[in-house]
């Protein structure tokens, strides 16, 4: 038996499951959780929305083998109800998820296409500062032609809920430059209870999309909704971008690798062996073959072939170039 990190002892660890693809990536997720983490002394949340009025159909995942096999690795499945947003905007299940996790317990929240690759006692937490994923590219706001500029979006945002702006920026960087503005992937956050988090995160979001500033007025929200809330709810809580060192979660200890395709394509050896010893044992393999994407990416070796088209030193730049070169040799799926 290895022996059991006495660090973050309490840490709950929340993922969202629904039926279909989620609920695949969510067995992933606690099979690499459970592999890494043999002496992970916490809890993994499984947070199921349930059938309302803002669903079309049962989001639950129903009795069998898939939700059998999330217990066994030690999911704990709990239930709250969509008030906000549901099928409209089912990223925000991260968001009203979080009033149904245990109140004043530290939390992290991991996006279910993540895999935990190492020990997550080696985070150095201080969940009175929250933070949250830094692997981003530019995707909000995209700029229009005599439009408003990052800054004065972004302004207008802290403005309209009393947050200072100025103490938020990257003064390292240029004005008018991306990264000179507060902007976090929703992949993983943290802090140190979850109910105070997920109301003041529904209230920002729900104020934005239902009554944005006018500098807002060219902008899209739809996905991009919950990363534009979430910098204004760490600033809020005294939290930022340097909170934990780098490296470490979106590094050596997690990995939000989005789609199976853009894992096999630009992710470490380590991520790959991680993956495919966790999804090897009989029992396992039998219920993720229900997964097309899992099936032959994993399974039939297409993942592999994906990484053959490319040179791991020698990445595109942009995401959206593996995409296409992915979709060019006829292997892209979901």
């Amino acid at each position: 038996m290895a022996k059991k990190s006495t660090k973050n002892p309490s840490l709950n660890v929340m993922i969202v499951v629904q039926n279909g693809r989620l609920a695949y990536e969510a067995a992933l997720f606690a099979a690499s959780l459970r592999h890494t983490n043999p002496g992970f002394q916490g809890r993994l949340f499984l947070a199921e929305p349930m059938p309302g009025p803002l669903w079309e159909r049962d989001p639950r995942l129903p009795e069998g083998e898939l939700r059998d096999l999330l217990i066994e690795l030690g999911g704990e499945f709990i239930q709250f109800q969509s008030h906000v947003f549901g099928k409209s905007y089912p990223y925000g299940n991260k968001i009203e998820a979080l009033g149904s996790m245990p109140a004043g317990e530290p939390f992290i929240f991991f996006d279910t296409d993540t895999l935990i690759t190492g020990d997550l006692a080696e985070v150095p937490f201080d969940f009175a500062r929250p933070s949250a994923s830094l692997r981003r590219e530019n995707t909000w706001p995209q700029l229009e032609l005599y439009g408003p500029g990052y800054g004065a979006i972004w302004k207008s945002l802290y403005d309209k809920f009393g947050l200072d702006f100025q103490s938020a920026l990257d003064l390292s960087k240029p004005d008018e430059y991306w990264r000179r503005y507060p902007y976090y992937n929703a992949g993983y956050f943290y802090y140190e209870c979850p109910q105070k988090f997920g109301s003041r995160f529904l209230e920002y979001a729900s104020a934005i999309r239902d009554d944005a500033p006018e500098e807002l007025v060219l902008q899209s929200l739809d996905p991009w909704l919950d990363q534009v809330a979430l910098p204004l709810v760490i600033h809020s809580f005294g939290g930022s971008k340097d909170a934990i060192p780098r490296g470490l979660l979106d590094g050596d200890i997690s990995c939000h690798y989005r789609m199976l395709p853009l894992l096999y394509a630009r992710e470490s050896d380590h991520v790959i062996e991680v993956l495919e010893t966790v999804t090897a044992p009989n029992k396992i393999k039998k219920v993720l073959k229900g997964s097309d994407a899992i099936k032959r990416m994993i399974y039939q070796g297409r993942g592999a072939k994906v990484r053959d088209l490319f040179d791991q030193e020698n990445l595109p730049r942009k995401e959206q170039a593996l995409r296409n070169q992915i979709k060019k040799a006829g292997f892209w799926m979901r």
